[in-house]
């Protein structure tokens, strides 16, 4: 959310400044705000939006990130570690989550290109819940669990191609984890039904986001 509703900037639910891409990752810490660093192969890849309202680290050869964030209002802050394009695989993580009185997700995180979409697997959140305004869509099972599912219209707000409209989707865990599988062909199906095109990907990250308040995490994703 961008302070707009998503994940890079999200007040409302997510999206972001278009990534940039690094030949390879050198250092362990990103020196610019808005850099996106892929690893070796282009096979590990780290989102990082930042409008000054954390810090983070991140170890491409572990698969390992850490993060903390601390603000009241008006900041939004993601970071992920995944693939330079998406797919419809299973991802596979384990984390340490700590943002019960902040805004913020720990989430599947991407974008497809065209027609223009980003979307969110919701494994946790703090207090505020990402589908609250907008369409419900019904609920779907998957890995163990039942996921609420949404879907909203975000109108020139800001994107992975500069100020655009595109629809947001998002399927929220009923009861929250922070470690397990996440078998996104599951919910791409089911998204589906509702105009969801599982096609011409953009990045696809396991990805922390948050908009207010205070918290921290470690993420691990293989």
């Amino acid at each position: 959310m961008k302070i707009f509703a998503t994940l890079a900037s999200l007040l409302v639910a997510g999206a972001f400044a278009a990534p940039v891409a690094e030949a390879e990752a050198e250092a362990e810490t990103s020196p610019n705000p808005d850099l996106v660093a892929r690893g070796p192969g282009g096979t590990n890849y780290v989102q990082n939006y930042n409008s000054n309202l954390g810090s983070f680290t991140y170890n491409l050869n572990a698969g390992t990130y850490s993060m903390y964030w601390d603000n009241g209002v008006n900041g939004d802050f993601v970071v992920g570690i995944g693939w330079s394009t998406g797919a419809a695989r299973a991802i596979t993580y384990s984390a340490t989550y700590s943002a019960a009185s902040s805004g913020s997700y720990l989430a599947v995180y991407g974008w497809i290109n065209s027609p223009q979409t980003e979307y969110y697997i919701v494994e946790n959140y703090g207090s505020y819940n990402p589908c609250t305004g907008l369409q419900s869509l019904g609920t779907v099972s998957s890995d163990g669990g039942t996921y609420n599912v949404c879907k909203g219209t975000r109108t020139n707000q800001p994107s992975i191609t500069g100020t655009s409209t595109f629809t947001q989707y998002f399927s929220v865990r009923q009861s929250k984890r922070s470690s397990g599988t996440v078998t996104t062909s599951n919910h791409f199906a089911f998204w589906a039904k509702s105009g969801f095109k599982a096609s011409n990907f953009n990045f696809q990250v396991m990805a922390v986001e948050a908009f207010n308040g205070k918290g921290h995490a470690t993420v691990s994703v293989s």
